[in-house]
C-alpha cells in the first residue's frame, strides 16, 4: 500500500492519478474536506483507491501505532500551503507537528518517507536557493508557511535524519486540479478566464528597481514534472536527503502572460496593477531552483517548456477537465 496525504489536493491528486495510471490503485488516500461542498472532492471523484481517511483519523492511527505495516512508501503532501495566513498555531499544528509525527512514525518502521518542503523556505532569495545542509541554516522565510515548511526542514537534519527520509523543496508548480485553491491558485488559472473572453491580463507592478513591471521572474514547474520527481523517489527508496523541485530556469510573469496568450491564440494585452500593501514587504521578484543535486542522484528528465505546459494545461482549463 502507498500513503498519500494531501491526496485530494492539488499535487496530491496529481500524484494519485499517476499512481492509478501506473496500475497502482492500492492506496490510501488521506485529506480533510469542508463539508459536502468541498470543491477537493472533485480531485479524487474517479481515483482508485483502497481507503480514504480523515486527516484527524489517520493521524490518531499514527500515534496509537496502528497503521498497517504493508505501507510501501508514505508521500505526505498535506499542509496548509496559503502563504498569507496569520494563525501561527495552525501552522505549528497542522504543517510542523503533522509531518513529526509521521516522519518519525515511518523511521521507526523503516517506511521510505517523502514529504513537501517549499521553495518559500528561501525568503527574498538573498542568501540563493542551494539546497544544501549549510545553506539551508542560513534560510530566512518571509511568511508563516515558509517558517513552519523550514522548521521541519531543520528538524529533519537537527535529529539526523536527512539520509532517512526525501524533502522536496517545490518552487511555482501549476497545472490541473488546483481549482479549489482560491486565492493560491496559479496566474495561469486565475487568468485564464479573462484571457480567454476578454483577451487581457493584470500583473502586478514592480516597486524594485532592478525589475520592470511584469519583469518579476518565478521558477515555474508543471505539476506532471514535479510529480516525475515524487514517483523517482518512490521507485528508489535507497536515495535520502532534501532536493529542490523546479526546472532551474526562471521566467518573467510576462513571458508566462504571453504563453497563455498564445495557448488560447490571442494578441498578448497585458495591464499593470498596484500590489496590495500587505505583499509589498513580502514579495519575492526572483526564484529560480538549483537542481544539480536533483540531477546527481539521477534524475534525468527533461522539463516540459513553460510553453508547453501553458498550452497543456488551457487544455483542461477550456473543458474545465481533471488529472
Amino acid at each position: 500500500m502507498i500513503v498519500v496525504t494531501g491526496g485530494a489536493g492539488f499535487i496530491g491528486s496529481c500524484i494519485v492519478a499517476r499512481l492509478n495510471s501506473l496500475g497502482h490503485d492500492d492506496l490510501m488516500v488521506v485529506d480533510h474536506f469542508d463539508g459536502p461542498d468541498d470543491m477537493k472532492r472533485r480531485n479524487i471523484e474517479n481515483k482508485h483507491y483502497r481507503q480514504y481517511l480523515d486527516k484527524a483519523e489517520f493521524l490518531e492511527q499514527v500515534r496509537s501505532n496502528r497503521l498497517p505495516r504493508s505501507i510501501r512508501c508514505v508521500i505526505h503532501m498535506g499542509a496548509c500551503s496559503s502563504t498569507t495566513g496569520t494563525d501561527p498555531d495552525y501552522y505549528e499544528q497542522n504543517n510542523f507537528q503533522y509531518t513529526r509525527h509521521l516522519a518519525q512514525w515511518c523511521v521507526e518502521h523503516r517506511i521510505p518517507f517523502i514529504y513537501a518542503s517549499s521553495a518559500a523556505t528561501y525568503g527574498d532569495g538573498s542568501r540563493g536557493y542551494a539546497d544544501d545542509e549549510q545553506s539551508l541554516q542560513s534560510l530566512q522565510p518571509l511568511n508563516l508557511y515558509g517558517w513552519s515548511k523550514h522548521k521541519f526542514d531543520l528538524w529533519v537534519m537537527d535529529q539526523g535524519l536527512r539520509d532517512h527520509v526525501v524533502g522536496l523543496k517545490f518552487f511555482n508548480v501549476f497545472g490541473p486540479n488546483e481549482y479549489h485553491k482560491g486565492s493560491m491558485r496559479s496566474v495561469v488559472n486565475k487568468a485564464y478566464p479573462g484571457v480567454a473572453s476578454e483577451g487581457a491580463i493584470s500583473l502586478f507592478k514592480s516597486y524594485h528597481p532592478d525589475y520592470s513591471d511584469g519583469e518579476q521572474q518565478r521558477d515555474f514547474i508543471y505539476v506532471q514534472d514535479a510529480v516525475d520527481v515524487v514517483l523517482f523517489f518512490m521507485d528508489h527508496p535507497e536515495i535520502h536527503g532534501i532536493y529542490n523541485v523546479g526546472t532551474g530556469t526562471a521566467h518573467s510573469w510576462n513571458e508566462l502572460a504571453r504563453a497563455l496568450f498564445a495557448a488560447v491564440g490571442k494578441a498578448p494585452n497585458i495591464h499593470y496593477i498596484e500590489m496590495p500593501e500587505h505583499l509589498k514587504e513580502r514579495y519575492q521578484y526572483f526564484t529560480q531552483a538549483t537542481v544539480e543535486k536533483l540531477r546527481s542522484v539521477g534524475f534525468d528528465r527533461p522539463w516540459t517548456s513553460l510553453e508547453d505546459a501553458v498550452r497543456d494545461y488551457v487544455g483542461y482549463l477550456r473543458e474545465g477537465s481533471y488529472l
